[in-house]
């Protein structure tokens, strides 16, 4: 009998262990703070000086694109490059990717989710050159400027704090979105 408990409880031990491990594989996405809104971006595949692989799939992608980092309740535009293994996306409506500082004013870690496995999440540095006092936004079909202070009134106004997880603005009734309207300068539609 003795064996038998012994046997079972060091199964147990090992399977906790491994599904511990499992768990912990990827990123923790509580580690991420910031949010940022990717409105545009572009992509090109690139294979490194030693392949990983024998195939021709592309080892990394690299690009580019504008984006808004919201850190501490206030929003920062900002133009990013990246190289990363799946590339980055543009955010789907107003939602944002988790973030990190790497390195402050300089390089931000975002997750991304892996294609076709979209509860797998992956970093992806991207280097950042600030845009003082402007945040990004599409008006009329095209990415705009507007200084900060607009977005953040905006972002006030209608309860949209993506560090909080309240990433639905609440809109008055009858309010509507429409492209161009200046009072809406997070306006996704492309």
């Amino acid at each position: 009998m003795r064996p038998v408990l012994l046997f079972a409880l060091s199964t147990f031990a090992v399977c906790m262990a491994v599904s511990t491990a499992v768990e912990a594989g990827g990123p923790n996405e509580a580690n991420y703070p910031l949010r940022v809104h990717i409105l545009k971006f572009n992509k090109r595949a690139g294979k490194g000086d030693e392949a990983k692989n024998l195939s021709d799939a592309p080892d990394f992608v690299q690009g580019m694109g504008v984006a808004d980092l919201f850190e501490n309740g206030q929003p920062q535009g900002f133009q990013f490059s990246y190289d990363c293994i799946y590339g980055v996306q543009a955010s789907q409506g107003y939602s944002n990717f988790p973030a990190r500082w790497k390195k402050k004013g300089k390089r931000l870690e975002i997750l991304v989710p892996e294609p076709k496995k979209p509860s797998n999440l992956d970093s992806c540095p991207l280097d950042v050159e600030i845009t003082p006092l402007l945040a990004f936004y599409w008006k009329d079909g095209r990415i705009s400027e507007e200084r900060i202070e607009v977005l953040k009134a905006w972002m006030v106004k209608h309860q949209y704090n993506p560090e909080d997880d309240q990433e639905d603005p609440v809109m008055a009734a009858g309010e509507k979105v429409m492209p161009g309207e200046s009072s809406d300068p997070q306006l996704i539609e492309q």
